[in-house]
């Protein structure tokens, strides 16, 4: 199977910063994507690891209709360093009628000791470009569990703002988790 190239919703479905790339997700990355989404299953909301069986079957039957919708629910990418996948994310959860989204990304579980912060940056630089240029979104929002202190301080670098704090709204680890709601305005945004 191999997916299209290009959102037929979006004016612009590669963009680049250096060496990096944000593309529509790519089919060939669906393994190396599982494999981050299992070592890193801690901070995601997923209740298990995921297999290759049920990784073939979403990437086939929920991701590929994603380049057939008009107005889908996720829009997601691949991540790329020269083009090599190392990350993959998206805008999730988007309400189309009130023009917000969640920001989603993970990245390679090698990167996130030395390049974590980086990397956020460039991918939501990237990824920002598409929600408030292209879409035309209103706000963005990222919802995190309250385990990875490091993100913070890289959301708020690029620009988020801690807008929220939902007390022991997530069981997990066996104990109750403060989930922490970070978010940037649209800073093209006419109307302002």
């Amino acid at each position: 199977m191999k997916f299209p190239e290009t959102y037929p919703f979006l004016k612009q479905n590669q963009l680049k910063s250096e060496n990096y790339a944000l593309v529509p997700i790519r089919y060939e990355d669906r393994f190396n994507i599982m494999q981050w989404r299992n070592e890193q299953i801690y901070h995601l909301r997923q209740d298990k690891p995921l297999t290759k069986d049920a990784q073939e079957a979403y990437f086939s039957q929920t991701v590929s209709d994603l380049f057939q919708q008009k107005s889908p629910k996720q829009i997601l990418f691949s991540y790329l360093k020269k083009n090599i996948c190392i990350g993959y994310g998206g805008l999730v959860h988007i309400n189309w009628l009130d023009k917000h989204a969640e920001v989603s990304f993970i990245m390679d579980t090698s990167l996130e000791k030395e390049g974590f912060h980086a990397h956020w940056k460039r991918y939501l630089s990237l990824l920002e470009q598409v929600a408030f240029k292209d879409l035309g979104l209103h706000k963005l929002f990222v919802y995190a569990f309250d385990l990875r202190p490091h993100l913070y301080e890289a959301i708020e670098a690029a620009g988020f703002q801690k807008e929220a704090v939902l007390k022991e709204h997530c069981f997990v680890h066996n104990d109750f988790k403060d989930v922490i709601i970070h978010t940037k305005f649209n800073i093209y945004d006419v109307r302002k």
